[in-house]
């Protein structure tokens, strides 16, 4: 007899979400290969045939072994849970079937992770959107954060697979660092573990609430876009009918660039040397902005810079575009954190789209080769080792952005850990909620003194200090000589490395270069 292959999809978990199709199927095999959880939802459509159960570990084995069974003229079942044809069996079967295979192929559909789980926050797949899954076991990690780093950009909505496992912890956290890159902060969305299935639990958050929150292999994330909307318990993403302008800019974002001055230009801070570079520039008589991640670095930046217009929040890549070109910059000064490589990635291709002069100030590394202060790691993965193997009670000078890094990684919740974050409410909450006792943060803006940091070091009683290579304006010296004094151990994480257009390292270099791209700026249109 010729044989039957049968490509089953069985859905989330509850019987009556299995197509009758995939029911039919079921009741004429004569085999079924599926791993052994997804029996306890097919049950009742199984008496009297043959199983074979290989374990999670052997997907390649299930599908051999069902083939094997087809080409010996078998009617045979293999069985995905959700689709089997995303991000499951189907394609393993695929790749293992031969040209000259005679049996018969039929591919069932069923309900995916990502339908399950946009049922049950309401309908936030409405328009455009992506799934993208935190694997790498088949996938190289650079690819996936690439591909998030896209997704994140073109704002699309997105379904989050394989989120987190034991031996997989910091990966989410590193795509949800980059989606906050380009995506608003207060974007709407949605937590789902085991959907459909006993245990279910549902959770809507902004996607900045996301970085602080523990997640494991039964939980899927989805990503609204800058229009997701919230109604009662639900969000949805509007499909557009009527109410898209040509730009889609939100109306919010209209409203507030309304005060910024045309034809300045841009200075992208958020630190005490950016803040002085800008006030620099507008002494100088230019126009400018300061653009800042945070409220408070706006704050902090109208009190430093008289004569500056300020614009801050995290707006996301899609509306610095806009403001750019509706404001007709006339130049952006990069003058960011040196660790803030994503956010220098969006301002060089923004300048590239736009056809905006760009220059990157960077202040000058600290780190001496004749350092007493410890270890340089090329990586916060690597200082979190460093750490966890070797000191007991751990201060963590690396920002909140990093914070979920150190602990999540494995041992880190045998240690005692101290940290120092910006006095933003959202961040001190970050902290608490990743599990740090409020005695053991403080939060208040740097830099700092090296007599404070011993102070507050000596009375936390730190034996391992983590910080960045944040320069002399960031206070590196200073925590270098308190560490040395004290005879405490310093993990100092080495700066990126990026390929700018155009790089300056004092206030000058940039104030000429300014000065000298302004006549060209005034008639040039800009590209959009």
């Amino acid at each position: 007899m010729r044989g039957v292959l049968n490509l089953v999809s069985v859905g989330p978990g509850f019987d009556d979400l299995i197509a009758p199709r995939a029911i039919a199927a079921l009741r004429d095999s004569e085999v079924i290969v599926a791993y052994e959880l997804y029996l306890r939802w097919i049950g009742e459509h199984l008496a009297g045939k043959e199983i074979h159960t290989p374990p999670l570990t052997q997907e390649r084995e299930r599908a051999l072994l069902a083939i094997e069974q087809a080409r010996a003229g078998k009617r045979v079942s293999l069985i995905s849970s959700g689709d089997i044809g995303i991000y499951a069996m189907a394609a393993l079967a695929f790749d293992d079937m031969r040209e000259d295979d005679t049996y018969a192929v039929n591919v069932i559909p069923g309900v995916t992770s990502a339908n399950a789980c946009a049922s049950l926050l309401g309908s936030p797949l409405s328009h455009d959107f992506a799934t993208l899954s935190l694997s790498n076991l088949l996938c190289p990690w650079e690819w996936i954060e690439n591909r998030a780093s896209h997704i994140a950009q073109a704002d699309l909505a997105c379904v989050l697979y394989n989120v987190q496992s034991a031996g997989r912890q910091e990966g989410v956290y590193k795509i949800l660092n980059i989606m906050l890159q380009s995506k608003a902060p207060h974007t709407l969305c949605g937590v789902v573990k085991n959907a459909y299935r006993p245990g279910q639990q549902v959770s809507i958050h902004r996607l900045d609430e996301l970085p602080a929150l523990q997640f494991d292999m039964l939980t899927s994330i989805v990503i609204g876009n800058r229009f997701t909307q919230r109604k009662r318990d639900w969000i949805f993403t509007p499909r557009g009918y009527n109410n898209w302008t040509n730009e889609a800019t939100p109306a919010a974002l209209l409203d507030d660039s309304a005060h910024l001055p045309q034809e300045a230009v841009w200075v992208f801070a958020g630190t005490s040397d950016g803040n002085a570079l800008a006030a620099q520039l507008a002494a100088q008589g230019h126009p400018v902005v300061v653009s800042t991640a945070t409220e408070y670095g706006g704050a902090v930046a109208l009190k430093d810079c008289p004569g500056v217009t300020v614009w801050s929040g995290r707006q996301g890549v899609e509306a610095r575009k806009q403001v750019l070109q509706r404001t007709r910059a006339r130049a952006i000064v990069d003058a960011t954190h040196p660790y803030a490589t994503l956010m220098s990635q969006q301002l060089m291709a923004l300048s590239a789209s736009l056809e905006l002069p760009y220059v990157r100030y960077e202040r000058a590394s600290a780190v001496q080769a004749d350092d007493h202060a410890g270890d340089i790691c090329n990586s916060m993965d690597e200082a979190a080792r460093l750490a966890i193997a070797g000191s007991q009670r751990i201060f963590l000078a690396t920002g909140s952005k990093d914070l979920a890094g150190f602990l999540h990684a494995p041992g880190a919740a045998e240690k005692m850990w101290f940290v120092r974050v910006t006095p933003e409410p959202e961040f001190i909450q970050r902290a608490i909620d990743l599990g740090i006792p409020r005695s053991h943060i403080c939060a208040m803006q740097g830099p700092f003194s090296q007599g404070f940091n011993e102070a507050l070091w000596r009375d936390w009683n730190i034996d391992c200090v983590v910080t960045k290579d944040s320069g002399v304006a960031g206070g590196y010296r200073a925590k270098a000589d308190a560490a040395q004094a004290l005879g405490i151990r310093m993990l100092t994480v080495r700066r990126p490395v990026l390929e700018y257009p155009l790089q300056a390292a004092d206030f000058e270099q940039v104030s000429r270069q300014v000065q000298a791209w302004m006549p060209a700026c005034v008639s040039a249109p800009m590209s959009t």
